[in-house]
């Protein structure tokens, strides 16, 4: 008997050490390192993520970038974002390159089961979409915002359009954890991404979160109070409560299943406040290379490894995530590319510093900041002191030149190792008819507009075109054929009633389709309704479908293009997207 006792006792701690910990990524967008209650802000109340931060590490200086997708792609690849071809946040510019390895394919090797639910803002076309970066399992939308958060149009799963289901966050939220519950049945590790896409406008939430804040006093006020709009902040604050009650769902998911000690989970944001409010009283907000603009909460709970209440005060960055998390899971690859982050394992086991005196560089435009741990060189070229002046007030460059001329030297050699890699202007192509894609996705906001047509909105992200009332006026995309084949098209539009009649051209080389819009829309908008603040991003529209026909594409690449040789009436319509399926593959000779 004590034998088998012993047998039993050695087979169970082999089992706990080659049984390989799930891990949880959760990143909120537009989310300041203020907003939330953990860090001192008495305007919110965010007691999930407080738990979180309780129960394992809080990272004290954390940065990511100063705008979405290039923290989303650093995050992913562990390499700083112009590496992989990330430069703006729309327009295809915020896709990663083919050749980047993504922290997905690597877990997924390594016997992990991946999803991603929620924003992903790193390209649309398969292959840049997410099933095409590692992730089995997607739900989402792989755009920079949407225009409604209550039953979303025009979400994504595994490149499928679908309609959502109540708030967003609480939509994907609901899909993340019935793919955990999935993975837990069948005993299979899973490396999870649930990509929140508040505090980010359109400022819309349930009203059980802001019946709370409708007519709350904003205590903690910005650094100049006159710069804050409170009823913006009231409006971020129960977005940022909305986010805690799912984050708490999740939380009680993984008691109830048994994952909690097995389970690491990691919460950051993927930028600065996106208005002036309470931060710290750090300088900057979104867009902005200074501490503020790229200071980030960071938590990474894992029981059955961190001690609770752990403090890590050494500088990190989203770019060391992938190293720290493989490490965690001891996942051992080499890695295709050499990354610029580093393992952080050793700071979370409360082991020495990995890398005491490293320098951290932030990057947006033209604007390049560099933080040590106790200074920070920026943009303009001033020396803050972080320590002493966290509000970086004071110039201290003066007092600490050899400080200030190494930093200099650092960003200038940067810019030319790093920021060189980054090709401009873009030209790659968008990509249709990949043969491991369902469909081809070609929005509104990827679209070259010709002639007189607009936008619906400055932000291309959720825009639909407008004003096409010339026939000379067209749309077109850069593509590239990836299959020579038949592709049924079809595009999403509004018209109303008195504009109907119009013909629409979709061609390619000597290919062409045309088709009558004959069928109206209700062109109500959609949006501000349900808007706590007024909007800045483009409203909704009801748009439907109309099939054009079927069309032959060739192989290579050319320019795509819709137009509208006859316009019946006022428009021809209102355009948001152009889907194309492959109905039959043909032979790629004679392209």
């Amino acid at each position: 008997m004590r034998h088998l006792a012993l047998l039993s006792a050695i087979l169970l701690l082999v089992h706990s050490i080659a049984a390989k910990p799930n891990v949880i990524v959760i990143i909120s967008d537009d989310q300041g390192w203020g907003d939330l209650s953990s860090n001192g802000n008495t305007n919110v109340h965010t007691p999930n993520i407080d738990r979180l931060s309780e129960g394992g590490a809080h990272f004290d200086r954390f940065f990511v970038s100063p705008v979405c997708s290039p923290t989303r792609a650093e995050f992913l690849t562990g390499r700083y974002h112009p590496r992989s071809g990330v430069s703006r946040t729309s327009s295809g510019m915020e896709r990663m390159d083919l050749d980047e390895e993504t922290i997905a394919e690597v877990m997924k090797r390594a016997g992990y089961r991946t999803g991603l639910f929620g924003k992903w803002h790193n390209g649309t076309q398969y292959p840049y979409h997410p099933n095409g970066r590692g992730f089995e399992e997607y739900y989402g939308f792989t755009s920079g915002h949407l225009a409604q958060y209550f039953d979303s149009q025009f979400l994504d799963h595994n490149g499928e359009i679908v309609t959502g289901k109540g708030f967003i966050i609480d939509d994907v939220t609901e899909h993340a954890m019935g793919y955990i519950k999935k993975s837990s049945a069948a005993g299979e590790p899973f490396f999870v991404c649930l990509t929140y896409n508040t505090p980010h406008t359109p400022m819309q939430v349930p009203d059980r979160f802001w019946k709370d804040y409708v007519a709350k006093e904003i205590v903690l006020r910005a650094g100049r109070p006159e710069d804050e709009d409170p009823d913006f902040t009231r409006a971020s604050l129960a977005m940022s409560e909305n986010i805690d009650w799912n984050v708490g769902r999740v939380m009680a998911q993984l008691d109830e299943l048994g994952l909690t000690d097995d389970t690491i989970v990691v919460y950051l944001s993927d930028n600065g406040p996106d208005t002036w409010r309470w931060n710290g009283g750090m300088k900057g907000k979104k867009g902005m290379t200074d501490e503020g603009g790229v200071r980030s909460p960071l938590i990474v709970r894992w029981p059955a490894g961190i001690k609770p209440r752990s403090l890590v005060r050494e500088i990190a960055s989203v770019i060391d995530l992938r190293p720290t998390l493989t490490d965690l899971c001891g996942i051992k690859a080499v890695p295709a590319k050499p990354l610029d982050g580093i393992s952080l394992k050793s700071e979370l086991l409360d082991g020495p510093s990995t890398a005491p005196d490293r320098i951290l560089f932030s990057h947006w435009g033209d604007k390049v900041s560099a933080r040590t741990q106790q200074y920070r060189y920026g943009a303009d070229g001033a020396l803050y002191d972080m320590v002493a002046d966290p509000g970086q007030k004071l110039d201290v460059s003066g007092a600490h030149p050899k400080v200030a001329a190494k930093l200099r030297i650092a960003v200038a050699q940067w810019r030319k190792e790093v920021l060189s890699e980054l090709v401009l202007p873009d030209t790659r192509p968008y990509v249709v008819g990949h043969p491991d894609g369902p469909c081809t996705q070609l929005p509104a906001r990827d679209a070259d507009l010709n002639g007189g047509l607009k936008r619906s909105n400055r932000y291309p992200n959720s825009s639909f075109v407008t004003s096409w009332n010339d026939p000379a006026d067209y749309l077109s995309w850069n593509v590239s054929v990836a299959t020579r084949g038949l592709y049924r098209a079809e595009i999403y539009y509004a018209c109303p009633a008195a504009d109907v009649g119009s013909t629409m051209k979709l061609s390619f080389g000597d290919s062409v389709v045309t088709q009558k819009v004959n069928i109206p829309t209700d062109a109500k908008v959609i949006g501000p309704a349900d808007d706590r603040y007024p909007r800045t991003v483009s409203v909704d529209k009801p748009f439907r479908t109309l099939e054009l026909g079927t069309i032959l594409l060739r192989h290579g690449k050319g320019e795509l293009r819709l137009s509208a040789p006859k316009i019946a009436h006022n428009q021809a319509l209102e355009f948001r997207l152009l889907v194309l399926r492959k109905v039959k593959d043909l032979p790629a000779t004679g392209d």
